[in-house]
Formats: C-alpha cells, sequence, structure tokens
C-alpha cells in the first residue's frame, strides 16, 4: 500500500514539475520570438523609408533635369 501512495505522489509531482517546465519553455519561445518580430520589422520599417527617400530624391532629380 505505500508503494502506491509513493507512485501517486511521484506521478503528480512529475506532473505538476513538468507542467511548469512546458510553461516556462513556451513563456521563453514566445518572448524571443516576439522581440525578433519586432526587430524584423523594425529593420522592414527602415527598408520602407530609405526605398522612399531614394524614390523622392530620383523624383526631385528629374524635376530639376526637366525643368533645364
Amino acid at each position: 500500500m505505500v508503494s502506491y501512495k509513493w507512485a501517486y505522489i511521484r506521478i503528480i509531482t512529475g506532473t505538476i514539475l513538468g507542467g511548469v517546465l512546458g510553461f516556462y519553455v513556451m513563456h521563453r519561445v514566445e518572448k524571443s520570438y516576439k522581440e525578433k518580430m519586432k526587430e524584423r520589422l523594425a529593420k522592414y520599417e527602415n527598408e520602407l523609408k530609405k526605398r522612399e527617400q531614394q524614390q523622392q530624391k530620383q523624383k526631385d532629380q528629374t524635376e530639376l533635369l526637366s525643368e533645364s
């Protein structure tokens, strides 16, 4: 009877610890994923700004050339 009691305690303890470990791992994965996405978004926004500036610069140059 005592061995059943220890078996139940081990199963319950393992289940709880496994759940806590799984939650912690998923939390870390989600946090790192969000950081990567923020970095990618910032990089993408910077690229868009650069493209817009280049297009505006080219547009200004073509206007100056056509005025001459």
